[in-house]
């Protein structure tokens, strides 16, 4: 495959992901949007490994910042694959030190990986409603609060108030879970 293909193939797979997860409407989605989610992560994440085995992960160089925004997104779904993901998160973190993807994508992902792992987050990035998914939406737990907007900002993400509150601010308006 080629750098082209790669790119193309990278972005019609974020909006497979993105489109399953604009069916999810409400706090609670109904089964069949779940399995829809479910398919389409397992297929990107099968998909993906092929990927990385073959080319190592997408330089921003070479697939352009929106695959490669694509391919930390396939990363940050692949949460029914931990090893995976974790496998994803050491390649991403060698490829923001050479300057070949966002930190901020690293970020997302090294929160995701820490939640998959019981430990708490660093960046502040995921939220839940609780353990039951009853209670109002609020981040998982978080390492170091008082560190927490100056390791988000080393990363280029904003003040984490803003962020919660953007994040509070969508649900209500269209219902969706984040």
């Amino acid at each position: 495959m080629e750098h082209g293909e790669l790119t193309v193939e990278l972005i019609e797979r974020m909006g497979r992901d993105q489109r399953a997860r604009s069916e999810m409407t409400g706090r609670v989605a109904g089964d069949d949007a779940w399995a829809r989610v479910r398919d389409v992560d397992i297929d990107n994440t099968v998909w993906f490994m092929e990927v990385l085995d073959q080319y190592g992960w997408p330089r921003r160089s070479e697939v352009g910042p929106d695959a490669s925004a694509a391919a930390w997104l396939i990363a940050q779904h692949a949460d029914l694959n931990p090893d995976f993901q974790r496998r994803c998160l050491n390649m991403l973190a060698q490829a923001v030190r050479a300057g070949e993807a966002q930190p901020s994508h690293l970020a997302y992902l090294t929160d995701r990986v820490r939640r998959a792992e019981g430990r708490p987050q660093l960046y502040g990035t995921q939220f839940w409603y609780g353990s039951d998914g009853r209670g109002p939406l609020q981040p998982q737990p978080i390492e170091d609060p008082e560190r927490l907007n100056e390791r988000r900002r080393s990363v280029g993400l904003g003040p984490f108030a803003e962020y919660a509150s953007h994040l509070r601010e969508r649900e209500h308006d269209d219902g969706a879970p984040v």
